[in-house]
């Protein structure tokens, strides 16, 4: 896989050192919890605002980690899709059907360091059901779903724990959903 900006050698400490005064600044703090070795998904929610991408960038460099995650297309314009990616960003076309899911297994099966960071939400916007995307990558390449919120009532980035998907969707989603159920995003 090609460099991010979370392995470049000088600029990697100076963003690191960046993202630390922006948590300190703004009164925000990262809870690691217990993180399961790479390969993970790692789905954040509650997805509710532009400010989750500052805080998702800045947890990831205070916790020294190297992450892939999934973006709608639109937030990779000509002449700035380098940089998106370069941020470890994957475009992903939600209008018409790519096999994503197959595609980001088979990356995390040839990658076996990849961490993948996907919005369950799909979307800032409040939603009652939640994409399964993430659930299927994580299945159908054997790696575990790490649970990770922004809780903005507490001021907290947090990992909540992971699961060992059984490939039952329809178990295993209601609950990791009730893992959120007392989290506040940043908006609603």
């Amino acid at each position: 896989m090609a460099k991010s900006v979370f392995s470049t050698p000088v600029i990697t400490p100076v963003f690191r050192f960046l993202a630390n005064i922006c948590l300190k600044m703004l009164g925000w703090r990262v809870e690691p919890g217990t993180l399961p070795p790479p390969p993970y998904i790692v789905i954040g929610a509650p997805h509710t605002s532009n400010w989750d991408f500052l805080f998702l960038m800045c947890a990831i460099f205070h916790l020294r980690l190297d992450v892939k995650w999934m973006g709608k297309h639109t937030l990779f314009p000509r002449g700035l899709g380098w940089l998106m990616r370069w941020l470890g960003g994957i475009p992903v076309n939600r209008t018409r059907a790519h096999n994503m899911v197959g595609k980001m297994a088979e990356l995390i099966r040839s990658h076996p360091d990849t961490i993948l960071c996907i919005p369950p939400e799909g979307t800032r916007s409040a939603v009652k059901e939640w994409k399964t995307g993430f659930y299927h990558i994580a299945s159908q390449s054997g790696v575990p779903v790490v649970m990770a919120a922004i809780d903005a009532e507490q001021k907290s980035l947090r990992v909540l724990g992971h699961v060992e998907p059984s490939g039952d969707v329809d178990t295993d989603l209601p609950q990791i959903k009730k893992m959120y159920i007392n989290i506040k995003g940043i908006r609603r």
